[in-house]
């Protein structure tokens, strides 16, 4: 197996890396796979949230060497998905990164391509391309320096040494550190934070702030009305206020 999914329980969809044996560094396969597996949660309208893990000891250690030598480098990319089958996917649906081990190179980047990050304390990220005269090219060179401040962006890319879970954390890289044993209990207790809620307004709140450092905000305060006008239109949007006067839970159907 390149990729295995699972449904874990109240509309939280699990996906995992499965190649332990190489640390989950990714080829072909994996590619593939990743992106079929984006498919079915996007296609599935009980699947709110996913938790994308590595299998094994590790995230993910990035790009597996072995294709890029035997010049199969390509294949590491998807038409739709980019690296990995994700760096450049168009989702609509909110994926949170369970990080364990390393998340190195292409690992690293998957991660920065979800929406959250959970770690375990002994988890570790970088980008450690230059130190073999390569680029990273799936994202991290920009995405990395969104989620952390510039000079510490700057000391992960130019010395291409690690940082901890913990210093993550410290600046907002990733959402919760935890022990080992801990990391897919609290990735499930991130996810199901999210998925009480209403799933379209979920949807539409995170395609626009996946904006909101590339687009003025006249145009973001025109994308945030238009979209609140598309949910007014909803079952959902009618059942959030009734359930609130009715002092109940609200029973969202995603209509």
């Amino acid at each position: 197996m390149a990729v295995i999914t699972h449904k874990i329980s109240d509309h939280i969809f699990g996906i995992a890396i499965d190649r332990p044996e190489a640390r989950n560094a990714v080829n072909g396969a994996v590619a593939l796979a990743m992106e079929a597996a984006i498919d079915e949660f996007e296609s599935n309208d009980a699947a709110w949230v996913a938790i994308l893990h590595g299998n094994g000891t590790n995230f993910s250690a990035g790009a597996d060497l072995k294709e890029i030598a035997a010049g199969n480098a390509a294949s590491l990319r998807t038409e739709r998905g980019g690296f990995a089958g994700i760096a450049t996917r168009a989702r609509t649906k909110p994926i949170i990164a369970a990080v364990h081990g390393s998340a190195l190179a292409g690992g690293c980047e998957i991660a920065l391509s979800c929406d959250m990050i959970v770690a375990t304390k002994s988890a570790k990220f970088g980008l450690p391309e230059v130190k073999r005269s390569l680029v990273a090219a799936a994202g991290g060179l920009f995405r990395l320096p969104r989620v952390l401040p510039r000079n510490i962006a700057n000391e992960v890319i130019l010395t291409g040494d690690p940082i901890s879970a913990e210093r993550a954390h410290s600046w907002g890289m990733v959402n919760v550190v935890c022990d080992d044993s801990e990391l897919d209990e609290t990735a499930r207790i991130l996810a199901a934070r999210i998925a009480q809620n209403a799933p379209l307004a979920v949807r539409e709140s995170l395609r626009i702030t996946r904006q909101a450092h590339s687009q003025p905000d006249e145009f973001l305060f025109e994308l945030s009305s238009a979209a609140l006008a598309g949910l007014a239109l909803t079952n959902d949007f009618q059942e959030g206020p009734r359930a609130f006067i009715e002092k109940r839970p609200p029973k969202w159907t995603g209509t």
